[in-house]
């Protein structure tokens, strides 16, 4: 749902931000307009769903808040704190409630350039830090669940350098940036050839991306945006299925078979209302993955307070 703006947020637009929406050829541009200690707190929601044929197996949803500061705005770009808090989590896996403690009140500090894309990861080693105090902890408090060592390491790995962090560890802060810098025409599509970061560590995969503006709001200044994103079948496939058994193998259980295994199919939606000042309105992003008759839905919503 839409939401308004705040007060400070409305005068800034006054003078910054008619200069993003263009009446005259019906473009718009994502630029942040963006001042140092300028704050804005965001809601997040994410829900995963798993459906096999007409029945859904299993439902987990956590949300929580960020607040997002601008630490910094020079003619360069913007030093920009995530801090997130207050986390609610719904879902029977217990795996899950406990990896929701233990980011809670994590910062995460990012650098990007001065339209708000090449966003950077600066505090890594801290973030690195944060999730191996944590999953050390869990790994002694759930040590009687078989091989959650083995699981905990595989989340380790998600932050264990610059590269993982900013690869697979910060997909709602990839989605809060993702339509900055570019100029677009109402209702024109564009689209390009992508290389996605491989999360089971081997060749990145390949993708086909068209995204578009969708919609122009000139009374409101704000405007939609849309993406569509899918990765190559047969490159997903073989790299799950080289990671699953060498999980198999580590786990020493049976691994799957090749000749049973089914092909995997990877898209993902993005739609995003977005203020002149370069500050979301709202976004949400949809995940799919087929396997079969087997899909799995993550969904992400980005809402401002």
């Amino acid at each position: 749902m839409r939401k308004f703006i705040s007060t400070g947020l409305l005068l800034l637009l006054i003078t910054k931000v008619y200069c993003q929406i263009n009446i005259a050829d019906s473009t718009a541009q994502v630029i942040s307009y963006w001042d140092k200690n300028e704050k804005q707190t965001y809601s997040i929601s994410n829900k995963k769903i798993k459906i096999q044929g007409n029945d859904t197996i299993s439902r987990d949803f956590t949300k929580y808040e960020v607040d997002i500061t601008i630490l910094d705005s020079t003619e360069n770009g913007y030093l920009i704190n995530w801090f997130y808090r207050d986390y609610i989590v719904d879902t029977d896996n217990e795996l899950i409630r406990k990896l929701s403690s233990i980011i809670e009140d994590i910062n995460v500090k990012i650098k990007t350039d001065i339209l708000g894309t090449s966003v950077e990861v600066v505090n890594w080693e801290e973030i690195r830090g944060f999730i191996i105090k944590g999953t050390s902890m869990l790994k002694d408090e759930l040590k009687d669940i078989p091989n959650i060592d083995k699981v905990l390491t595989q989340i380790e790995n998600m932050y264990n350098s610059k590269q993982a962090i900013e690869a697979s560890a910060i997909n709602e802060i990839l989605q809060f940036h993702y339509f900055h810098g570019l100029k677009y025409k109402l209702w024109e599509d564009y689209s390009y050839d992508n290389k996605l970061a491989n999360m089971f560590g081997g060749e990145p995969f390949d993708a086909k991306v068209s995204f578009w503006l969708d919609e122009i709001n000139y009374d409101d200044n704000n405007a939609v945006y849309g993406m569509h994103q899918s990765v190559d079948t047969m490159q997903l496939t073989n790299e799950t299925f080289n990671y699953l058994t060498k999980m198999a193998e580590t786990m020493k259980i049976p691994a799957p078979k090749r000749e049973d295994f089914p092909f995997l199919h990877n898209e993902t939606r993005i739609a995003s209302r977005i203020h002149g000042s370069g500050w979301p309105l709202y976004s949400i992003q949809t995940k799919e993955v087929t396997a079969e008759n087997v899909t799995q839905i993550d969904e992400c919503i980005i809402d401002l307070k």
